[in-house]
C-alpha cells in the first residue's frame, strides 16, 4: 500500500498529514526517467486515438488502477498520457518531452530545475492533474493571488476534460468560500494563504493535532461543537519557484493574531523611541548594517539604565529594556526607507527582499513594526496577540507528497535534501540556450556606475534592443531614473513604490528600444515577450546592477532574456561603495589603490572580480544555511517538548 496516497476518509482521517520527518530521498533515476517518457509518448499514441467518449471511459477504467497501486508503473504512464491529450484537446497545446519529463520528476516526489520559459505551468499542472487523479487533494502554490486566479482560470479546461474541479483561493474570500475551493480536487493557492488557513485549522481543533485525538475528543463530548477544517489535509503540494518557499523564505515565521487593545505596549514603544534617540552612534552603541545587528556598548547598557531607572513597570526588567531600545535603534538606523519597507496610504508596507515587492499584511515582529511606524509618523498597527505560528520549513515537510520546481535550485541541492528529503533533478531545455555573457564591472561609486549604465543602455537603445536594468532597492531604481531622466533618455521604472500597471510594463519591456529599471520585481515569475524584430537585433539584454547574497537571484534576473531559443545576453555591473560591498577589505583596497579609470571603473579582470563576488555569495549563504539549520534544531526540539503526540504551533 502506498501510504503517500493517503487520502481523506475513514482509513486515515479527514485530514491527513506527515507527522514523522522526511526520509532521506533515493539514488539518481535519470535512465528511470527517460524509460518513462518514451513509454507515456507509446501511451500518448494510443489515447489520442480514442474519441471523446472512448478518452473518457478509458480513463475512468485506469483510475481505479492509479489510486490501489500508487503514483508508479503502467498507471502512472497512463494517466500522465491521458493528461498530456487532455491539454492537447483543451488548450490546444502540445506538450513537450521536456514538460513530461519535469512532471515524472515531481510525481517521483522529487524537484525539477526547469530553465525559465520551458513551461513551467503546465508541467505542474500535468503533475496537479495525475495526483488529484489518484484522489489525493493536491495543492498547486504560485506567488501571488493574480497568478492564482490566472492559472485556475486558464487551466479550468484542461483539468474539466480530465473530470476534475479545479478551484482557487484568494485574499479577501470568506471561510465558506475557502473550504469550498480546498474541497476541489485541485486548488491553486498562495503560500501564505494556505498555511495561514491550516493555522486557522489548527485553532478549530483545539489541542488535538491528529485525527486520532480529534475522534478521541469527539467521544468525550469535547468535539460536538467544533467547527468544520477549511483544509482536507495535507496531500499533495507542487511548489512553483519552490527554492523561494523551502530556502530564501523558510525561516520567516507566519504568525496568526488576534487584535487586543494594550496602551502600555504603545507607551512603552514610544519611551524606547525616545531612549533611543539620545544615545551616540559609535559610543553607546555599534551597527553592523550589512548583518542588520546593533549591539550596545557597556556605556550604553549603563546609561540606559539609568535613565530608565524612574520610569518604572517593564523598564525595571535590564533585558527587556535593552532588547527594545536595540530595536528601536535598528528602526533608526538600519531599515530604510524604499529598501526594507514602503509607506504607502499612511501605512508601512514591508518590501520583500527576495522578490522586490510590497507585503501587505506582513509585519516585522517583537515591536519592530510599531517602532518604524513611530519613525515614519504612520499611523499605530492595531496591538495583537499571537495565536499560533510556524515557518515554511516546519510547514512544508508536513505533505505526504511534496514536490515542485524552479530555474534555480542547484544552489540549494544540499540543503533541499537535508531539510526536505527532495532530491533535485535537472531538465535540460528544448531548444539551446543562446545567452550571451559580458564581463563583471565593478565602479568606485554608484554615480559612476549609473554614468555607465546611461552610457550602456543609450547604445542598447540605439542598436533597437530593449535593456532590463536590475537594481537592488526602490531607492536605487529612483537614482538610477533621475540619472537617466537628466540624459533624455526616456525608460520605465517598476518597483514597489510604482507597482500599480506591472503587467503593462512588463508586457512593453521587451520591445525594441524599451528600456525598463526594476527592482527584484522583475526577477521570478515575469515574462518579457519580444517584440518585432528584437530577436533579430540581438535580443533583451539584462543588466544587473544589484549585488544579491544569493547567486540563485542573479540567475533568476538572468533568466528574463534568451528564453525559449531566443537570443540575449547579461552583464553585471556594481558599485563599490554599495553596502552590500562597501565594508569588504577586498573592496577597500581596490578603492584606495586608485585603480579605476576615466570612467570611474576598477582596473580588476572580470574573471578575477566574478570570482570574488562568487566568494562572498558563497559565504553568505553559508552563514544563511547555519542560520536556517539552527532555526530548525530550535523548533524541532520545541515540538518535542509538547505533549500528547501531533506536531505543534
Amino acid at each position: 500500500m502506498d501510504l503517500d496516497l493517503s487520502m481523506p476518509g475513514l482509513l486515515w482521517g479527514t485530514s491527513p498529514e506527515r507527522l514523522e520527518p522526511p526520509s532521506s530521498p533515493h539514488a539518481w533515476r535519470r535512465a528511470a526517467y527517460r524509460r518513462q517518457l518514451a513509454a507515456t509518448r507509446v501511451a500518448l499514441g494510443a489515447w489520442r486515438e480514442r474519441d471523446d467518449d472512448g478518452f473518457r471511459a478509458a480513463l475512468l477504467a485506469v483510475r481505479g488502477p492509479l489510486a490501489r497501486e500508487g503514483l508508479r508503473g503502467a498507471p502512472l504512464i497512463e494517466v500522465l498520457a491521458a493528461s498530456a491529450e487532455a491539454a492537447r484537446r483543451s488548450l490546444g497545446l502540445e506538450v513537450y518531452d521536456t514538460q513530461l519529463l519535469a512532471a515524472l520528476i515531481m510525481l517521483d516526489r522529487r524537484l525539477a530545475e526547469m530553465a525559465t520559459g520551458e513551461g513551467k505551468t503546465l508541467a505542474a499542472a500535468l503533475a496537479a492533474s495525475v495526483g488529484a487523479l489518484a484522489g489525493l487533494p493536491v495543492h498547486v502554490l504560485t506567488a501571488n493571488d493574480y497568478l492564482v486566479a490566472r492559472d485556475a482560470q486558464a487551466l479550468e479546461p484542461f483539468y474539466a476534460a480530465l473530470g476534475l474541479k479545479v478551484a482557487c483561493v484568494t485574499g479577501g474570500m470568506g471561510e465558506a468560500e475557502r473550504r469550498q475551493a480546498y474541497s476541489a480536487p485541485v486548488c491553486y493557492v498562495t503560500a501564505r494563504e494556505l498555511v495561514f488557513d491550516y493555522l486557522r485549522d489548527g485553532q478549530r481543533r483545539g489541542f488535538a493535532k491528529n485525527d486520532l485525538q480529534r475522534r478521541v475528543a469527539a467521544l468525550e463530548g469535547e468535539g460536538r461543537q467544533a467547527r468544520p477544517t477549511l483544509l482536507r489535509g495535507l496531500g499533495m503540494a507542487v511548489l512553483d519557484e519552490a527554492d523561494s518557499l523551502l530556502v530564501d523564505e523558510a525561516m520567516m515565521p507566519l504568525i496568526l493574531s488576534r487584535a487586543v487593545s494594550d496602551s502600555g505596549a504603545r507607551a512603552f514603544l514610544w519611551q524606547a523611541w525616545t531612549l533611543a534617540s539620545s544615545l551616540r552612534a559609535g559610543v553607546d552603541f555599534h551597527v553592523d548594517a550589512p548583518a542588520r545587528r546593533v549591539e550596545l556598548s557597556p556605556a550604553g547598557r549603563r546609561q540606559l539604565g539609568d535613565r530608565a531607572s524612574g520610569l518604572g513597570g517593564r523598564w525595571r526588567s535590564p533585558r527587556l529594556r535593552e532588547e527594545t531600545v536595540t530595536l528601536a535603534l535598528l528602526a533608526a538606523q538600519v531599515y530604510r526607507r524604499d529598501e526594507h519597507y514602503v509607506v504607502r496610504d499612511g501605512r508601512v508596507d514591508i518590501v520583500d527582499e527576495h522578490t522586490g515587492r510590497r507585503a501587505p499584511g506582513r509585519i516585522w515582529s517583537r515591536g519592530l513594526h510599531g517602532l518604524i511606524e513611530l519613525k515614519e509618523g504612520c499611523r499605530p498597527s492595531p496591538d495583537t496577540e499571537t495565536l499560533a505560528r510556524i515557518t515554511y520549513q516546519r510547514f512544508f515537510p508536513r505533505y505526504l507528497r511534496l514536490c515542485g520546481m524552479s530555474g534555480t535550485l542547484a544552489e540549494a541541492r544540499g540543503e533541499l535534501r537535508r531539510v526536505y528529503g527532495l532530491d533535485m533533478v535537472r531538465v535540460p531545455t528544448r531548444l539551446p540556450l543562446r545567452r550571451g555573457r559580458g564581463p563583471v564591472r565593478l565602479y568606485v561609486s554608484r554615480h559612476a556606475l549609473w554614468q555607465a549604465v546611461g552610457r550602456r543602455v543609450a547604445a542598447l537603445r540605439a542598436a533597437g534592443r530593449p535593456v532590463l536594468v536590475g537594481t537592488g532597492s526602490v531607492s536605487e531604481s529612483a537614482a538610477l531614473s533621475c540619472h537617466l531622466a537628466a540624459a533624455g533618455i526616456p525608460h520605465a521604472v517598476l518597483n514597489a513604490s510604482l507597482d500599480a500597471d506591472e503587467a503593462e510594463r512588463v508586457a512593453r519591456a521587451g520591445e525594441a528600444g524599451q528600456i525598463t529599471v526594476a527592482t527584484n520585481m522583475a526577477g521570478r515569475g515575469t515574462d518579457i515577450p519580444l517584440g518585432p524584430g528584437v530577436a533579430a537585433a540581438g535580443g533583451l539584454h539584462v543588466l544587473c546592477c544589484q549585488f544579491n547574497r544569493s547567486r540563485r537571484i542573479d540567475r533568476q534576473l538572468e533568466g528574463r532574456g534568451a528564453r525559449q531559443g531566443d537570443p540575449g545576453s547579461t552583464e553585471t555591473w556594481l558599485s563599490a561603495d554599495m553596502p552590500a560591498l562597501a565594508g569588504k577589505t577586498w573592496v577597500r583596497a581596490l578603492v584606495g589603490g586608485g585603480c579605476q579609470d576615466a570612467d570611474g571603473r576598477l582596473q580588476l579582470p572580470g574573471a578575477a572580480l566574478k570570482l570574488m563576488l562568487e566568494l562572498n555569495q558563497w559565504a553568505s549563504g553559508r552563514a544563511d544555511r547555519r542560520i536556517r539549520q539552527a532555526l530548525l534544531q530550535t523548533e524541532t526540539e520545541w515540538e518535542r517538548g509538547l505533549s500528547f503526540g501531533g506536531p505543534g504551533e
